[in-house]
């Protein structure tokens, strides 16, 4: 489930997120192993404006989600460069 979310990431298109979110929190073990910064593949900034747009409770729970990890400094120099290598190197 991870590596299509990863998969999914490296896309970096937006409609993609609610999708990717779904995958984590489908249980406890998924939301455990798939990072919350696999929602951003588009960056955080147009995941936040496109969540935001999107108007439904699942959008908001996401976006309140992100927030929060913003706010405890899981962005913290994040691009979707950064973490593309990563998981490049780690699946290649």
């Amino acid at each position: 489930m991870k590596l299509c979310c990863v998969q999914l990431f490296h896309a970096g298109v937006l409609e993609d997120v609610l999708l990717i979110r779904r995958a984590k929190t489908a249980s406890f073990d998924a939301d455990r192993s798939i990072d919350v910064q696999l929602l951003c593949g588009g960056g955080p900034d147009r995941t936040e404006a496109y969540l935001a747009a999107h108007r439904s409770e699942e959008a908001r729970s996401a976006l309140d989600r992100l927030v929060r990890c913003e706010a405890a400094g899981d962005f913290d120099g994040f691009s979707p460069a950064g973490p593309s290598a990563g998981y490049t190197a780690y699946y290649a």
